[in-house]
């Protein structure tokens, strides 16, 4: 299991992990365009894909203009694998080395990601988008979280 930095070649198979979700479904899977990515990638954030072997099973992305997580997704049949964790620790790394502002996340009720979110740290402060949970980390608690031993 390797991470690396996402590049743009990367986004045809980042589209195909996030249309390959059981959680957090897209109502259209065209609402979020390769230019999306694009400008996620390159101009308002920063994005990691987790590679084994050659392939690429699961990527996030970071707004950092909105101090937020864009997506956090894992292939179906490499769930439960330790990549999501691999990921949102680098992801978060990267973020708090940056900056100290709080970030933020939307998720779907009731799901694999809700649990995953507050099982690691992040607490939820509200709703986004009507029907989302809004999570946030602070900056202290990713440090208290993640103290390096």
């Amino acid at each position: 299991m390797r991470v690396r930095i996402a590049k743009i070649e990367d986004i045809p198979t980042l589209q195909e992990i996030r249309n390959s979700v059981r959680e957090n479904i897209l109502s259209n899977p065209n609402i979020i365009s390769q230019e999306d990515y694009k400008e996620y990638l390159t101009t308002r954030g920063k994005g990691w894909v987790c590679e084994m072997g050659k392939r690429i099973v699961g990527f996030a992305v970071i707004d950092i203009e909105e101090n937020n997580v864009w997506a956090l997704f894992v292939m179906p049949n490499y769930e439960k694998k330790g990549i999501g964790k691999l990921l949102h620790t680098t992801m978060l790394k990267w973020y708090f080395n940056i900056t100290q502002e709080t970030i933020w996340l939307g998720t779907d009720p009731n799901t694999r990601a809700e649990n995953f979110y507050r099982n690691i740290g992040w607490s939820a402060i509200g709703t986004h988008n009507k029907t989302e949970i809004k999570f946030e980390m602070t900056f202290d608690q990713w440090r208290k979280n993640n103290k390096e031993k």
